[in-house]
This record gives C-alpha cells, sequence and structure tokens, in this order.
C-alpha cells in the first residue's frame, strides 16, 4: 500500500513541475488516489490549502519525519483538474515518461503577458454572414444514417470510440456538425481536434458559420496570451467547442460529450516529445474519464483504427459516395517516368500531365502540384527502374550518410554506395528529391502565362501565412497551386480539376516501415482536392514505381485492397499493428557510454529471465539523425503481442540503470505504436 502522495498545489503556475511530498494517514488509505483532492497544511504557518494527489509512491524522498500529513480529502464532485491529473497519470505509465513531463503536457501554465489590445483570432470571421452562425445542415441519405446511429447510442447513454470512413468528399464535417449541436443541445461541450495548422482557418470558417461564438480556437501560431486567454474562455464555460490540433485535447471542459478527431490518420497526432502520447489513445481515455464519446474521421484510416474497428473496439460507420450530387470521384491516370526518361523526356512533368495543365489553364479552370519532399533527402534510388536501395534484413529503405554509405536505421547494417543501380546495372542512380521552390521556377517556365502561388513552410512562416495563401487560391486570384502536404489535406476548392502528383516515390522509399501506408493516404488525399464539386476531376500520379501496391490501389482509390496488401507484409515483418513495438531511445553527449548503454540493455532484454516474454529485438542502431546538438542518439526496437509486457520491459531496463554508473549520463525514452 503506498504511504506517500505527490501534491501539487496551484496547477496553473509556472513551476507545474515541483509537487510537495506528504504523508498518507492511515485514515484516507482507502480514499487517496492521483486526481483527488485533498487538503494539506502549507507554508510557514501550515495554514490548509487544496491541491491535487499526482503521484503515489512507496518510499519516501526525503525524511518520513520531516514530511506533513494530509490534512484530509476535499468534498465534492471530481473537478476537470481531477480528471487531466488522471489522464496525465495515464500517460506516464503508457507512454513511458515521468509524471512531471505529463503534467506539463495536461496542464496549462499561466505565464504573465503583457497584452496589447484584442485583436481577433482570424480576420475575416467577424465578417461572416450573421444568418449564417445558425444554418442548418442538410445531409443526404448516408449522412444522416451515420449521424443518427451515433445519436440512438447517445440517447441510449451508450459511449464509445466511432471511425467515420469515409471517402474524400464524402462530407464527413457535416456530419460533425450535426453530432456537436445535438451534444451541445444536451448541455455537454466538444473538442474537435485537427491535424495542422494549415487546416484551421477554413475549419473554423465552416464551423464559426454554424456555431458563432461557441467556438474557442487553439493553435501554435497564437501567443501565450492567446492562448491563455482561449483556455480561460473554455475554463469559464462562455464556449462549448474547442478547435485545434492535438494540445487542444487538453481543453478544461467539465462537461465533455464528445471528441472528434479529423483525418485521424496524421502523423501529427503523434507527440514527437515526452510524452510520446498519440491523440487518438489520449482521447479514447480522456472520453472514458469523461464518459463521452469518441469520432475518428478519415477517408484512409490508420491501419490501426481500422484494424481495432474491424476487431469490434471501434465501430465502423462508412460514407462510400461523395456529399455534391453529381460530384465523382477523380479520374487517376499514372505516369511511368521511367518511360518518359527513356524516350527522351527529363523534365519534371510527364508528357501527359503537361497536356493536362495546358487543357485546363486554357478551360479558366485550377491546378494543385503537390511533392511531398519530407525524408527525400537521405534515399537512393535508380531513375531507369525506379527500384531504391533497401535494407536487406528490415525491408525499409537505406539512408544515405557522409562518406558515401547507406545505412539502415532499424537494425544498423551498412553498405558503401554503389556506382550502378544492383538490379539493372544503370548509371543513373543517386539521392532523389527535389523541393517546391526547384517546382515552382520551372513550372513558371514551362507556363508563362499562369498565375502560380507556392505554400510551403518557407512562405508560411510569417503569422496569417496559411490563410492568405489558401484565400488567395480560393478567391481564383491564382491558376496553380504548389506546395507540400499541407496543401491536400482536408481543402475544398470548387474550381481544382487536375491535381499533379509529381513524385510519389519521395514518401514511397523514407527509411520506415509505415512509408507505404503513408504513401497510399497521401496520393489518396491528394487525388480527393480534385473534381469536389460538379466539374469531373483528374489526376496525375508521377512515378518511378508504377507497379507498387500503395501506387496501384490509391490510383483506384482502393482502401480494402491496400490494407489487405499491407497487412500481410506488416504480419510478416512483424510490424504494428500486427504486434506492439516500442522503440527505446538512448541519447548522451558522451559516445562510449551511449554505445555501452544501449548494448547492455540489449543484452539484458534477451538473456535466459526473458526468454518467456515473446518478444524480439531489433539494433541498437544509431536515429536517423545519429547527432543533434552534441547529443548521440541509438534506438533500440522491441516487438511483443501483450501490452502488460511493457511494464516488465521498463522495470528491467529501469533496473538495469539504477545499478551501473556508465547509465548515469545516458538518458532513455520510450515511443509505444
Amino acid at each position: 500500500m503506498c504511504r506517500y502522495a505527490d501534491v501539487i498545489i496551484d496547477i496553473s503556475h509556472e513551476k507545474v513541475d515541483r509537487p510537495f511530498q506528504y504523508r498518507i494517514p492511515p485514515a484516507l488509505c482507502g480514499g487517496i488516489r492521483v486526481g483527488v483532492r485533498v487538503r494539506v497544511p502549507f507554508g510557514r504557518g501550515s495554514a490548509l490549502r487544496t491541491g491535487y494527489v499526482v503521484e503515489l509512491k512507496d518510499h519516501p524522498e526525503y525524511d518520513p519525519e520531516k514530511l506533513k500529513e494530509i490534512a484530509g480529502i476535499e468534498p465534492g464532485s471530481p473537478t476537470v483538474q481531477t480528471q487531466l491529473i488522471e489522464l496525465a497519470w495515464w500517460m506516464k505509465r503508457t507512454c513511458g515518461s515521468t509524471m512531471n513531463q505529463a503534467l506539463k503536457t495536461v496542464l496549462p501554465v499561466r505565464r504573465m503577458v503583457k497584452q496589447r489590445g484584442a485583436k481577433p483570432l482570424f480576420p475575416g470571421l467577424e465578417a461572416a454572414p450573421e444568418e449564417e452562425a445558425s444554418a442548418c445542415v442538410c445531409l443526404n441519405e448516408e449522412q444522416r444514417w451515420a449521424a443518427q446511429r451515433m445519436i440512438a447510442d447517445y440517447e441510449a447513454g451508450i459511449r464509445r470510440a466511432y471511425l467515420l470512413y469515409g471517402v474524400t468528399g464524402s462530407g464527413k464535417t457535416e456530419v460533425y456538425m450535426e453530432l456537436m449541436d445535438h451534444v451541445i443541445r444536451r448541455g455537454r461541450q466538444v473538442i474537435l481536434l485537427i491535424p495542422e495548422i494549415a487546416l484551421t482557418y477554413q475549419t473554423v470558417l465552416r464551423f464559426y458559420r454554424r456555431f458563432g461564438e461557441k467556438i474557442a480556437v487553439m493553435n501554435s501560431r497564437l501567443s501565450a496570451g492567446e492562448r491563455w486567454t482561449q483556455w480561460e474562455r473554455a475554463a469559464k464555460g462562455e464556449v462549448s467547442i474547442m478547435i485545434g490540433p492535438r494540445s487542444a485535447l487538453f481543453a478544461p471542459f467539465s462537461r465533455l460529450g464528445l471528441i472528434i478527431l479529423d483525418e485521424e490518420h496524421e502523423g501529427a497526432y503523434k507527440s514527437e516529445t515526452m510524452p510520446r502520447y498519440h491523440a487518438r489513445d489520449a482521447a479514447c481515455e480522456r472520453a472514458r474519464l469523461a464518459g463521452a464519446s469518441v469520432i475518428l474521421g478519415s477517408a484512409t484510416p490508420s491501419l490501426e483504427s481500422y484494424t481495432r474497428a474491424l476487431d469490434g473496439e471501434y465501430t465502423l460507420l462508412e460514407l462510400k459516395n461523395r456529399a455534391v450530387s453529381g460530384s465523382r470521384l477523380a479520374s487517376v491516370e499514372i505516369a511511368d517516368m521511367r518511360r518518359e526518361l527513356s524516350e527522351g523526356n527529363k523534365s519534371m512533368f510527364s508528357r501527359r500531365l503537361t497536356e493536362l495543365i495546358e487543357d485546363r489553364l486554357e478551360k479558366k479552370e485550377q491546378i494543385m502540384l503537390f511533392i511531398n519532399r519530407r525524408g527525400y533527402a537521405g534515399f537512393v534510388s535508380c531513375r531507369s527502374c525506379g527500384a531504391a536501395l533497401r535494407c536487406p534484413h528490415c525491408d525499409v529503405s537505406l539512408t544515405l550518410h557522409t562518406g558515401n554509405r547507406l545505412i539502415c536505421h532499424y537494425c544498423g547494417y551498412s553498405v558503401p554506395l554503389p556506382d550502378r543501380c544492383p538490379s539493372c546495372g544503370s548509371p543513373y542512380i543517386a539521392a532523389f528529391g527535389t523541393g517546391t521552390q526547384k517546382l515552382e521556377e520551372y513550372t513558371r517556365r514551362l507556363f508563362p502565362q499562369a498565375k502560380i502561388l507556392r505554400m510551403d513552410a518557407d512562405t508560411t512562416s510569417r503569422k496569417g501565412g496559411h490563410e492568405a495563401i489558401l484565400a488567395a487560391f480560393c478567391a481564383g486570384r491564382a491558376d496553380i497551386l504548389i506546395g507540400t502536404q499541407m496543401i491536400v489535406k482536408g481543402h475544398d476548392f470548387g474550381r481544382v480539376t487536375l491535381v499533379g502528383i509529381m513524385a510519389a516515390d519521395l514518401s514511397l522509399n523514407t527509411p520506415d516501415y509505415t512509408s507505404s501506408e503513408r504513401t497510399f493516404q497521401l496520393l489518396c488525399q491528394a487525388a480527393g482536392r480534385a473534381g469536389r464539386a460538379r466539374r469531373p476531376g483528374g489526376v496525375v500520379i508521377q512515378t518511378y514505381q508504377p507497379d507498387h501496391y500503395a501506387i496501384r490501389t490509391a490510383a483506384g482509390q482502393d482502401y480494402r485492397e491496400f490494407y489487405r496488401q499491407e497487412m500481410a507484409y506488416r504480419r510478416m515483418a512483424s510490424y504494428p499493428p500486427a504486434c506492439r513495438m516500442a522503440a527505446v531511445q538512448f541519447s548522451s553527449p558522451d559516445e562510449e557510454n551511449l554505445s555501452y548503454a544501449a548494448e547492455q540493455a540489449f543484452r539484458a532484454l534477451c538473456g535466459p529471465e526473458t526468454a518467456g516474454w515473446g518478444i524480439s529485438l531489433v539494433g541498437p542502431a544509431p536515429a536517423a539523425v545519429y547527432k543533434v546538438n552534441d547529443i548521440y542518439r541509438k534506438i533500440l526496437y522491441i516487438k511483443f503481442q501483450k501490452y502488460d509486457i511493457l511494464d516488465q520491459i521498463r522495470d528491467r531496463l529501469d533496473s538495469l540503470a539504477g545499478g551501473d554508473e556508465r547509465f548515469r549520463p545516458v538518458l532513455i525514452q520510450y515511443d509505444i505504436s
């Protein structure tokens, strides 16, 4: 039985990482748990103040004789702070973080910031027609069926997670609004998560026209003062809807009834810092604590979510048709860039894409050119046959490092860069990639009559940059929009009738076992931007691997066939969701101690004591970026079937680290898939 409790007195203070330890009197042992409000003596006069229990421990961190006792449990119903602290405790247990890291993630921190007068968060919202603030949404038969299914469950007191799988343009947003309206009319509150800041303006505008001033917005572009203002509005009950990226999940709603994750497949929902939680899983846990429902929406569901739906953990609802009458999915063509090269075309554009761009410009229709430059720099491929150099042990792309060596970041396999393609012997082998700026310059030369906008990290660095570019394109002030993945996610432009996907291979050959899934999702999302109104749309996918199943199934918009083939690969290679996997990252400024710690951890987990755990190990290997700010990093991958084995893995590594001085300068972090 735990005898000591760490208590935070003021949860809105900047120093949220400063809990105070108290003894738990025997009379209170049964009622003390993480998140409970307690009365504790605090300060010189030992006046009683209210605090929150954030962690329970068997052993004291200080002299137990000097520790004060908890005076009592605060009466009253649990608060939203109680709920968020319980969520932080869940993060600590499932993500391998410290409690302090988890608390800093879920609890808002008030900072004194000088405000220079109130500014509209999104210029233009206040200009939206007032009569649209209560406009009704007309649902088609499919949308109405999906909404009524969830509403019926809600009215029956059934709270569960739903996967709303609808093709691009099927009207998932209208279904969201119908459900949000129902929940709000019942006196409850809603959190709507969106994956990219680029979507915020267009998304907020649509919801603002329906719900008006009931909406608060969170995103990273807001100042600290603006974020706190939105947080206070939510805490005071002045708003019923919080819209934002994954951090909006922790809005201080005391009557939370619904959480929605739009584009649930997006990688932006996974935290890249400790705790490395996934918003999908955290949303389900918060919903459980609050008695709320969860909706996960996507045209290309993540394999994890679709597997859970097939297994019955989520309820699967489908929208198979586009919402706009007469609108159909775009026709998709695949341009084989190997053939283009062999027939003398060395440009960035296939002949078919060039022909279609000229046609659309003549018709005064709009065009989007998408290039996913993320992750291209290190992979090597052949322009003649399209083959990428891959690890023979892990079936992921090898990454080019200095010294012209190719390295696998899963197992450490290394080989010199060949001067000819191992598959076909062609000399056209090199690191592959291009950028949006180069594409813009080439497009301007090829189509001088076109008005062109570019949307990437460089052109949107200023506050409001996303909104300005999207508004200009939406208003028809440009013929062609060039950009990275931020232009193909969730946007709805009625004049766009052609999408050119410049190099599908860039994402297909990233050194990650999810590369095929990410490629399929990107291609389907990109294709979904064309022909969303009544004008037919066309898509050209340019690739050096036209026969890859991710390319073929994306061209056919065939999610189920992609899922079947990709899951066969995941099962064969033992990758999630066919199993669970923990990436244990070791980092240290001392390279020698780093290597020692990683090797000792490997040996500790593959010894006879762990023989019955059913785990397999890959690595340790250098991280994708081995050295950052003079900190070296290695990763050990652990595959396992039963989730509860993770606690034993962590306990064993913690015990190993605690008993060896050479582990002292090494930080160990966990990332669970």
